[in-house]
């Protein structure tokens, strides 16, 4: 059972952060720099530190002065953390019910159907996803439906890609394909999705996508096994349902993206015309998901961009926001209305 010194480890708080806690409370009027001393850690490990501990609501502003934080007694911190790490089990627990009923829906459907083997096959070499890629390009008559995550997409893929590309569109075939706001800063991806506007195909960007994807007509998606490794290799779905269900879902993001035009420098010139009092889709989804906790390589991942322009894009809205902590930076933003609804 934890004990009075293991309990905020135990609910997910790390060392430095504990540490920076438990100063704050002994020490109520000392500094950023008092506490390094005190600790011996750096000034940016303890900013670290009261950025991890606001977002678990074990600081709070002081209502004399909302600049100023205070921390929580550690009686109710720890009610905090208990209710918090409850929250995430409840949600885990809920995401494996929605998961496991949409799994067993989906064998359900398979197997009335028949055929089963047929509608799922897992492909585990990079070679025989070129072939099925290749094959299912080939067969598209109809619409082609994409997400490409990760920001910039390698020149080697892009370049293996454009006779393919260029053949579904000589056909007639509609192509729907989404990528990630940070690719208009990619020379290489960039004039890729210019050439493709071109040459008769749509594209659109949004700060965030799902998963890696490919939708061929109303018979065939390709989707990773691993979406945090494309190297482990890719899964054929052929299902009716599955396809219906993933459509459904590029159609809903599709929606609300942001199109790519065909003068190259538009989107470039869109953010350099962008006034104080406004944010973009992928500030908008930086400030949502450093609110969520995440740390900053985490959410540079989901955006396709470096940690390093993910924390110049904190520190520039910190600064237009005039912020001092991430926290005040969250409050001031919804109060503008720049996190949506």
């Amino acid at each position: 059972m934890a004990t009075g010194d293991s309990v905020l480890s135990a609910l997910g708080v790390d060392t430095t952060s504990e540490a920076v806690y438990r100063t704050m409370l002994d020490q109520p009027d000392w500094g950023v720099a008092e506490i390094g001393v005190h600790l011996a850690r750096s000034e940016g490990e303890v900013r670290a530190a009261l950025d991890r501990l606001t977002e678990l609501r074990l600081l709070r502003p002081r209502f004399s002065d909302s600049s100023v934080l205070r921390p929580v007694g550690l009686d109710v911190g720890v009610q905090i953390l208990l209710a918090r790490r409850e929250e995430e089990v409840r949600r885990v627990q809920e995401e494996f019910a929605a998961g496991q009923a949409a799994a067993l829906e989906f064998l359900e459907a398979q197997a009335a159907e028949g055929g089963a083997e047929h509608r799922y096959e897992e492909l585990s070499s990079i070679d025989r996803i070129q072939d099925r890629l290749e094959h299912l390009t080939h067969s598209c008559r109809r619409l082609l439906l994409s997400f490409h995550p990760g920001g910039a997409q390698p020149r080697a893929q892009l370049e293996a890609s454009k006779p393919l590309d260029a053949a579904l569109l000589g056909r007639g075939v509609a192509m729907r394909t989404l990528y990630q706001d940070s690719v208009r800063n990619d020379q290489d991806t960039f004039r890729y999705a210019r050439w493709l506007t071109e040459s008769g195909g749509q594209v659109r960007t949004v700060p965030v996508l799902p998963i890696r994807m490919v939708l061929f007509d109303d018979t065939a998606a390709l989707l990773p096994v691993d979406p945090a490794n494309t190297a482990a290799g890719a899964v054929q779905f052929s299902g009716p349902g599955v396809i219906t269900a993933l459509t459904a879902l590029h159609e809903a993001v599709w929606e609300h993206a942001a199109p790519f035009g065909t003068d190259g420098d538009r989107g470039r010139e869109r953010e350099q015309e962008r006034s104080e009092e406004e944010v973009t889709g992928q500030e908008r989804q930086m400030l949502k998901l450093l609110g969520q906790g995440m740390t900053d390589e985490v959410a540079a991942r989901h955006l396709g961009i470096g940690v390093r322009t993910a924390r110049r894009m904190m520190a520039s809205l910190m600064q237009r926001l005039g912020a001092r902590s991430r926290f005040e930076a969250g409050m001031l933003a919804e109060r503008r209305g720049w996190l949506g609804r």
